[in-house]
C-alpha cells in the first residue's frame, strides 16, 4: 500500500491530489491545510469524479491533524504564501520558511521514511532549508521547479516549431526564478533532432525568454501563481518515486561537489526512483550555459543567505 501526503490544498496542492487519486499512483493520498473544512471540501468533490473517471483511490481531507499523514512513502509540500502579481519569489522567504519548518517537522514525526517533494516558492531555498532542517538525507530531499519550468520550455519549443509537444524533449536547469533558469537549447530535440535544425537564433531565443517568464506570465494573466502544470509536475515526480521508474527530471537536488558547487539546492538532472534521488546527472554544458550556471548559482546562494538572516 502506497501512501502520499499533499500539504496544502491551495490550487497547486489540490491540482496534485487531483492527479495522484485520478491516475492512481498512490493507494492514498491525504490532502491537509490549516484552513477549516477547505481540504475536507476539496477530497469530497475529488471523490465524487472517481464516480465519472472509473478510479478508487482512497482520498482523506483533514485540517490540521498530522496523524492522518502516518506512514507516507512521499509528503509533498505546497504551502505557503502564492505569488502576486509584481511579486518575486524570493519575497516570499520569512513567511513561507516558517510554514515550511513547521510543517516538514509534523509530517517528519508521523512519517520518518518519507520522502519530501518541495514546491512552495522560493522552491530553490526552501529546499535548502528542509536539508538544514530535517535532518534527512540529501536523496529523500527534492524541489519540484526544474521539471515545471522543463515543461514550460518543451510547450513554447512546440509551439515555435509547430510539432506535437510528446515529440519535443528539452530540459531547463539552474534556480527556479526568472532570471536564474537556464533553458538548456543545446540539449533541446524534436524526435532526437536538435531544435537547431527546425527554427532560427532568433525564434529559439524567443523560446527561451518566454520559458524564463513563464511563471511570471501566468500570474499576470489569472492574479496568482499557475497550479495546473505546477500540480502535474510535482504528481509526476511523486510517480517516478513510487513506481520506481527512474525517469530522468531536472531537479532541485543538494550539490556536494557536482557541477563545482557544494552547500547548494540548485536544479540538475537527476533519475528519480523508489529512493527518491538515485543520481545526480552531469551533462557537458556550453561555455555560455557554464557561465550562466554559475551566476545562478550565485544568486541562489544569495536567496539562502537572506534566508539564514530571517530565520
Amino acid at each position: 500500500m502506497s501512501k502520499v501526503t499533499v500539504i496544502g490544498a491551495g490550487n497547486v496542492g489540490a491540482t496534485c491530489a487531483d492527479v495522484i487519486a485520478a491516475r492512481e499512483i498512490a493507494d492514498e493520498v491525504v490532502l491537509i491545510d490549516i484552513k477549516e473544512g477547505l481540504a475536507e471540501g476539496k477530497v469530497l468533490d475529488m471523490y465524487q469524479t472517481s464516480t465519472l473517471l472509473g478510479f478508487d483511490t482512497k482520498m482523506v481531507g483533514v485540517t490540521n491533524d498530522y496523524t492522518c499523514t502516518a506512514n507516507s512513502d512521499v509528503v509533498v509540500v505546497t504551502s505557503g504564501m502564492p505569488r502576486k502579481p509584481g511579486m518575486t519569489r524570493e519575497e516570499l522567504i520569512g513567511v513561507n520558511a516558517a510554514i515550511v519548518k513547521e510543517v516538514v517537522g509534523e509530517s517528519l514525526k508521523y512519517s520518518p521514511n518519507a520522502i519530501i517533494v518541495m514546491v512552495s516558492n522560493p522552491m530553490d531555498t526552501m529546499t535548502y532549508l528542509t536539508h538544514k532542517v530535517s535532518g534527512l538525507p540529501s536523496n529523500r530531499i527534492i524541489g519540484m521547479g526544474g521539471a515545471l519550468d522543463s515543461s514550460r520550455f518543451r510547450g513554447y519549443l512546440a509551439k515555435a516549431l509547430g510539432v506535437n509537444v510528446n515529440d519535443v524533449d528539452g530540459m531547463v536547469i539552474g534556480g527556479h526564478g526568472d532570471t536564474t533558469m537556464i533553458p538548456l537549447l543545446s540539449k533541446a530535440t524534436c524526435k532526437g533532432i536538435p531544435v537547431t535544425d527546425f527554427a532560427s537564433a532568433e525564434t529559439l531565443a524567443k523560446v527561451v525568454a518566454d520559458t524564463m517568464v513563464g511563471g511570471a506570465t501566468l500570474t499576470k494573466l489569472i492574479g496568482t501563481s499557475a497550479w495546473y502544470a505546477p500540480g502535474a509536475a510535482s504528481a509526476m515526480i511523486v510517480e517516478s518515486i513510487l513506481r520506481d521508474q527512474k525517469k530522468m527530471v531536472p531537479c532541485c537536488a543538494w550539490l556536494d561537489g557536482a557541477y563545482g558547487k557544494k552547500d547548494l539546492c540548485i536544479g540538475v538532472p537527476v533519475v528519480i526512483g523508489r529512493k527518491g534521488i538515485e543520481k545526480i546527472v552531469e551533462v557537458n554544458l556550453t561555455p555560455e550555459e557554464k557561465t550562466a550556471f554559475d551566476r545562478s548559482a550565485e544568486a541562489v546562494s544569495k536567496t539562502n543567505a537572506v534566508l539564514r538572516e530571517q530565520v
